[in-house]
Formats: structure tokens, C-alpha cells, sequence
């Protein structure tokens, strides 16, 4: 019987050396850590240390966040990743009209730098490295980090991590954007430039296809949209006076990692390789690290079923070791329970500890590439590889990723391979254990992780407080700086710094920018 991958492409029952007919093994692998980077990019790869455990956790206040990330670090964790509430992903204040209802559910609110303060306190920033799972407003975030870490005393060049700062996807998948996609390139832009001078360790951006993937994008339309975005950003920055070089070191990207373990290999392997010729012949990128694609990898949450929530370990298991075969710089491991509800301290510690196993009881790390030369995956991986280059070329044909945004081309294409899996798996033809097939009668009963409802109100009190004690004529000339940058060509992170510095709230600033830059209404076709 034959079967297709997630991306649509034929699985053939047998692989053999006539699917590598004509291969060039120097010209498609090379050497791990060497042009064209499919077998890694760096030499060693996990044998001499393993990727960065980095477990994903926010929610409440930032007191409740803080003992999480303690708990975390006690546990072995390696690299902190903050999540944040919807109002603070959207640059709104805890006590908003519109952000009713939405305060610390889905991660950590934060209002100001007095949040940023306690969410970090006792946590030394010059030895741990923190992602933060931001966007639109990602500059403020990375400030407020950099302003926390100056109280400890750490120099900013000591601060090593990650702000997302992807918004082109969240105009595909997401929808947690702010202002047009103009503007929001420009601050992009200034973020790559401040922290070229100011945070040189940090990385810039982590352009994602996780989001994408989890709107229902196939292994294929993942990576081609997240390269695409990737060439925009790039653009971009050459586009404002940088030099390629310069910045493209620091570009990071984010992907998922499904239980479909052979073909989630052949899309890493195929990203690296794709990304290193666009940065070589297109861009003229001299720097070996500017051809990198370094990537942190989530196992996927939309795999994970409320049904017999602890059959959730499994997949969760072979997701995490379809990355580590794949090659990741990172890893977070999602938590069982978390189609019920945010992760409890158990599940999220057993989480953790599946990348632990991994890493110290099983023999992926004592080797690079073990996959290297598999008739199976060096063919699935040109397939992904024909796909993917396909989808972009079209993307280009479109204008770009911008110019395709507008015309809701990914959107669409993410949208009919959504469709074609939910069709299947109501079918029965694509089986999930526990959902269509090897179902329970009835299933036990979990008590799951809530959120107290009254943060909104302690969130609301403290941000009176805040407004009541600070210099409020200091904030006003602080925003109106801001603003002024906004509308020239200043670097706007500077003025936003001092802004946040006198204890203007995130909302605040953001909407200092709205006043100046507007904010992004799509467009809708029927």
C-alpha cells in the first residue's frame, strides 16, 4: 500500500542505491560543520556536549513564573524560555479594556520593568541563556532584560539568548501582530543594529515555522514560508545600510518536530541546506557562520490529544529524538497534560527529563549525522528539499514574502493542507491512538493547572502603584522622544529604552508607536 509524508510526497516501502542514482555525496552533504551543512552545523555536533534543554514556561504573575523557572533550573534545565500573555504579546497593559479575561492565562504578564524584575529575581543573567517567545513588541522585552541585567550588574555583552521577533508569521499563522508589516520591518531592522553594537551575543530573530506547523502547515510549506521570511528579514537589513555579515550570524530559526520521525530528519537536513545556498549565491555572505541555520526546535503541541493524555510521553519522546537526529542547537519537550491545560510541575519536570534520557542513556549523542548515507532519508530529503524550493520560488514569483503575505498566499496554502489532514483524520485514514482509533470508554479523570483569575486585579493594583509613584513628567518626555524617533529615522530602541528605564509600562510605549506607525487591519477574502 503506498503512503505519503505530511507533506504530500510519496513514501516508497523500499529505498536502494538506484534513489541516490547520480548522487554526489561532496556536493549534497559535505563534512558536518562545512558548506552545504546538511549533516550539521557544527563539527562535533553532541559529542562533546549536548544541545540546549531549553524548557518553554510562563504564567500568572511573574512571582508564580520566577519560582517555575527556579524549579527549572534545579531540575537540570539549561536555557530558560519565557512564554507571555496575550495582552503582553500584543502590546496592551494588564488593566486594558481589551485585555479582560486574557491576564497571565497563556503565559507570564508583563506591564513594566518592576515585572521584569521579579520575573528574573535570584536568576543570574551572565550564566543563563533566555529565549523569549516574543514578537511585535520584542524590542521592549529584550530592553527590559537588558535594563534587569544592568541592576545585577552584567554587562550587556555578557547576555547571551534569543527574542523571536518574527512578525512576518504572524501575519500567516498567528495573529499576534501590532503595527504594518512597513514599520515593522523597520524595527526589526533597528533591533539587528542595536544589538550588533550594544548585545552582540544575543540572537536577533528566531524566524519560526512552528506557529505555521501548528496552523497545519506540511513539513514542506514549514520550511520554504519560514525561509522566505527569512530572505525578507535579510533584505531588509541589507536594504537599511548593514552589511550581510554583519548581522546574519545572529539570525536563529524555530521549528516543530512531529512524530513523523524519518521525514522531520529530512526537512532539518534539507533547511540547512537550502538556507546556505540563499546565503551564499544570493546574498554573497563570506562569513561560514552567516551560512548557519541554527535552529531550536518544539515537539508539537498539535499532536498532543486531551484524550489518554499520558500516551503524550511517547510522542513527545520520538518528536524530541526526530530533532536530535535532525541535528537542533535547542530543545524544548512539551509537557503531556498540555492539551488540558498549562503543564503542573510534575509533567513539565518529565518532560525535561525525556531530553535527559536522550541525551545521557541512549547512544544519539556518541556519533554525527547517524543518518547520513540512509538510502531513505537522503531521498526523503531531496523530496522535501524539490518541495520546499518549489513553494519559495512561487513565493518570489509573488513578489516576496511581504507581497505574498498580502495576497494571502501562504495563509491559503497552510489553510488546504489544515483541511486535507483534519479530512483524513476524521476518515480514519491518518490514525491518532486514543481519538479515531484505541479509544477508551471513559477516560480517567486529570485535575489540571489553573490559573487564578484574580492576577488581573493584582496586575491592575500594581500598575496603579507603578503610575502613582513614578515620575510622570519624566515618562511623558521619555514617550515623546520615542515618538519623534518613530516618525525620522533614529534608531527607536535607544528612546525606548529610556522610556522603559522611567517606568513607562509596555502598553504605554507601544502605544507611543500606534500613535506614529498605526496598527496592521487585514485584509479579508471570501
Amino acid at each position: 500500500m503506498a503512503r505519503e509524508s505530511e507533506s504530500g510526497l510519496p513514501i516508497e516501502p523500499l529505498y536502494g542505491p538506484s534513489d541516490l542514482a547520480g548522487w554526489d555525496p561532496a556536493e549534497r552533504l559535505g563534512e558536518p560543520g562545512s558548506y552545504p551543512f546538511t549533516r550539521g552545523v557544527y563539527p562535533t555536533m553532541y559529542t562533546v556536549r549536548p544541545w540546549t534543554m531549553r524548557q518553554y514556561a510562563g504564567f500568572g504573575t511573574a512571582t508564580e513564573s520566577n519560582a517555575r523557572y527556579r524549579q527549572l533550573i534545579a531540575h537540570g534545565t539549561t536555557g530558560l524560555s519565557v512564554a507571555f500573555d496575550l495582552p503582553t504579546q500584543m502590546g496592551h497593559d494588564s488593566d486594558a479594556p481589551l485585555a479582560h479575561g486574557e491576564v497571565g492565562k497563556v503565559g507570564v504578564a508583563i506591564d513594566s520593568i518592576d515585572d521584569m524584575r521579579v520575573l528574573f529575581d535570584g536568576i543570574p543573567l551572565d550564566q543563563v541563556s533566555t529565549s523569549m517567545t516574543i514578537n511585535a513588541p520584542a524590542a521592549l522585552l529584550l530592553l527590559l532584560y537588558q535594563l534587569v541585567a544592568e541592576e545585577q550588574g552584567v554587562l550587556a555583552d555578557r547576555l547571551t539568548g534569543t527574542i523571536q521577533n518574527d512578525v512576518l508569521k504572524e501575519y500567516i499563522a498567528r495573529g499576534t501582530y501590532i503595527f504594518p508589516p512597513k514599520p515593522s520591518l523597520r524595527l526589526i531592522a533597528d533591533i539587528f543594529k542595536y544589538c550588533r553594537a550594544e548585545i552582540p551575543k544575543w540572537n536577533t530573530i528566531s524566524i519560526s515555522g512552528y506557529h505555521m506547523a501548528e496552523a497545519g502547515a506540511s513539513p514542506a510549506q514549514e520550511i520554504a514560508f519560514t525561509l522566505a521570511d527569512g530572505i525578507e528579514y535579510v533584505r531588509t537589513a541589507v536594504a537599511a545600510g548593514m552589511d550581510v555579515d554583519d548581522f546574519a550570524p545572529r539570525l536563529s530559526f524555530f521549528f516543530v518536530a512531529r512524530t513523523t520521525l524519518l521525514e522531520e530528519v529530512a526537512k532539518f537536513r534539507a533547511a540547512r541546506r537550502i538556507w546556505a545556498r540563499v546565503m551564499r549565491e544570493e546574498f554573497g555572505a563570506r562569513d561560514p557562520k552567516s551560512l548557519m541555520l541554527r535552529f531550536h526546535t518544539q515537539t508539537a503541541g498539535v499532536q498532543l490529544t486531551a484524550q489518554q493524555p499520558e500516551v503524550n510521553l511517547v510522542r513527545v519522546a520520538v518528536q524530541a529524538l526526530a530533532a536530535v537526529l535532525g541535528g537542533t542547537q535547542s530543545l524544548h519537550t512539551n509537557s503531556f497534560d498540555e492539551a488540558i491545560a498549562l503543564p503542573t510541575d510534575k509533567s513539565a519536570r518529565l518532560a525535561l527529563r525525556t531530553q535527559q534520557v536522550l541525551a545521557h542513556e541512549t547512544d544519539v549523542t556518541a556519533t554525527v549525522d547517524p543518518f547520513a548515507g540512509s538510502y531513505a532519508v537522503e531521498r526523503m530529503t531531496d523530496d522535501v528539499e524539490a518541495a520546499a524550493v518549489d513553494l519559495m520560488r512561487r513565493v518570489e514569483d509573488l513578489g516576496g514574502a511581504v507581497a505574498a503575505i498580502e495576497r494571502g498566499f501562504q495563509k491559503d496554502e497552510i489553510e488546504r493542507n489544515a483541511y486535507r489532514i483534519a479530512q483524513e483524520t476524521d476518515a480514519g485514514e491518518r490514525v491518532v491512538v486514543g481519538v479515531n482509533r484505541f479509544r477508551l470508554d471513559e477516560e480517567e479523570p486529570y485535575e489540571p493547572l489553573r490559573v487564578d483569575p484574580a492576577i488581573e486585579t493584582r496586575q491592575a493594583a500594581r500598575l496603579a502603584r507603578l503610575r502613582a509613584e513614578r515620575d510622570q513628567p519624566a515618562v511623558d518626555a521619555a514617550l515623546a522622544a520615542l515618538r519623534k524617533a518613530a516618525e525620522g529615522e533614529d534608531n527607536v530602541l535607544y528612546s525606548m529604552k529610556e522610556a522603559l528605564r522611567a517606568r513607562a509600562t509596555v502598553g504605554e510605549v507601544c502605544n507611543a508607536l500606534r500613535d506614529v506607525w498605526g496598527t496592521y487591519v487585514p485584509s479579508v477574502s471570501f
